[in-house]
Order: structure tokens, then sequence, then C-alpha cells
């Protein structure tokens, strides 16, 4: 075993694991972060996504020995109070069913409000199309994006 830094959600964690371990079993066993889901194990289904340096990732498929000082983000490090503007739409529509593969669609939604503030439904469909939602809430998902895009501009309006 190998001992590395993780660097999560703004705190330096050590973990003691081989250096081919996926990052989603370091998060999850290691860590005890288990928001982010073991899905498909192969990276085609998202439910794993994290973010590293603010981009999206596949946990599964991200070996620890590979992260390096990069920055790691999870659903549990989106907002210290889960009130992050697709937390907070994702409630208000329901949008999840089984909710399963959510925080991975959460992840994935949040890079690309980042780098589109008020996407099209068309780039909404683009950046989410590799996460699978067992129980096709895409429409209520695409709902929820335009309307955290909504919360996010309220913020700023008060601020």
């Amino acid at each position: 075993m190998s001992k590395y830094t993780l660097h999560v959600n703004g705190k330096a964690h050590a973990v003691d694991v081989e250096a081919d371990t996926p990052l989603l079993w370091a998060l999850r066993d290691t860590l005890g972060l288990v928001g982010t889901k073991y899905g498909c194990g192969v990276g085609a289904c998202g439910a794993c996504t994290v973010h590293v340096n603010g981009q999206p990732a596949r946990a599964c498929q991200l070996p620890v020995g590979r992260i390096g000082k990069r920055r790691i983000t999870t659903i549990e490090g989106l907002d210290k109070h889960a009130m992050h503007p697709l937390q907070q739409a994702w409630t208000e529509l329901d949008v999840p069913q089984c909710g399963y593969c959510q925080a991975g669609q959460i992840m994935t939604a949040c890079a690309l409000l980042k780098q589109h503030p008020h996407p099209t439904d068309a780039q909404i469909d683009d950046a989410m199309a590799g996460n699978l939602c067992r129980c096709a809430t895409y429409v209520r998902i695409r709902a929820g994006i335009h309307r955290a895009a909504e919360i996010a501009d309220q913020r700023k309006d008060k601020a």
C-alpha cells in the first residue's frame, strides 16, 4: 500500500491505498464520501462524476496514483449546506425519481453552468449526454438546470 494525499472538498486527506485504486473507492470506502455512486465501473454512465480541478471526471476511471495535487470536489463539497442552485432546483422541481444517478447529474450540470450560465436545451443535452438515468428523468433534469440558472441569477441580483 502507498500513502497519497487527496485534496477533496477543500481539505487534504491521507489515504493508504494502491496506486491503481480508482478514486471512486478511495472516496467511498476510505473517506466515507458516499454521495459519489458506482454505476457501471467503465466510465459510461456518469453516476461517479466528480470535479477534478473544476472539470467533470469519472471517479471510477481515475487511479489515485495519477491524481497528484489536483483538487477534487464531490457532491458533498458542492455546497456545505446543500443549497447550491442545482441542489435547490432539484428539490424544488422534484427532479430525481430513484435518485441514484443524481449526484453525477448535478456535478456534470455544475460544470455546464460554469461554462454556459444560461445554456440552451441543445447545450444541456450535449453536456448531459454522458450521464444516464435509468428512470429517464431527462426532461426534469433539463428543467432543473434551467431553474438553477434562474436561481443563480436571483442570488447575483441580491448580492
